[in-house]
């Protein structure tokens, strides 16, 4: 279930969040089980350690 609990969006707007979310979760599932999980470059701990 997905809740807004800010704001007042549009259903165009909530149709776009939405899509977003199911395909994240439709890659999500088709990834092979054993695969490692792949993080976004911005969750990079050496891109951190770099802007310091």
């Amino acid at each position: 279930m997905i809740k807004v609990v800010r704001g007042n969006p549009t259903p165009e707007e909530l149709a776009a969040a939405l899509a977003v979310v199911q395909a994240r979760a439709a890659a999500v599932a088709n990834q092979p089980s054993g695969a490692p999980a792949v993080l976004d470059a911005w969750a990079d701990p050496a891109r951190v350690a770099q802007a310091r």
